[in-house]
């Protein structure tokens, strides 16, 4: 399955966590102008990774 953004989500507990500058400007161009923020981006591609990991 293709990763695809969602909306927002409502349920959350926050975490830390550093990234490369490279990767968050990825990040906000693959968002600019969708209807999700930053955080709810990388935890819909967290899920995403968890859910197609081969061991």
């Amino acid at each position: 399955m293709a990763f695809q953004i969602r909306p927002n989500r409502k349920e959350s507990e926050n975490k830390t966590i550093r990234f490369p500058i490279e990767v968050v400007e990825k990040i906000n161009e693959a968002i600019k102008g969708k209807d999700v923020s930053f955080s709810s981006f990388v935890i819909q591609a967290v899920e995403y990774a968890l859910e197609n990991m081969t061991e």
